[in-house]
């Protein structure tokens, strides 16, 4: 089962508090500015700091590139201004 759309579209990251990226085939959530990996265990996001991954830079660019090719969904939008996008690089709280 899928997670429901309220719940992707409230969800954040618990560190930086900005948006995740939902891979859905591989149960992950992702947070590229700080290379962390979220897993879904039976279709509930297991977001606790001392249970996320890290993620080398080899798995980052492979990620970012399925995002970018599958145009994998963000979470976090209802909590983002209108406009407002995912900076995969350097782009967490405070800029």
């Amino acid at each position: 089962m899928p997670l429901d759309q309220l719940l992707i579209d409230v969800l954040v990251c618990p560190v930086d508090k900005g948006p995740l990226l939902w891979f859905e085939d591989e149960q992950l959530l992702y947070n590229p500015r700080l290379k962390k990996g979220y897993e879904v265990r039976d279709d509930i996001p297991v977001l606790l700091v001392d249970e996320s991954r890290s993620v080398s830079d080899g798995e980052h660019d492979r990620l970012m590139a399925k995002a970018q090719r599958q145009g994998v969904p963000e979470t976090g939008l209802a909590g983002r201004p209108p406009g407002g996008e995912l900076r995969p690089e350097g782009g967490g709280a405070g800029g």
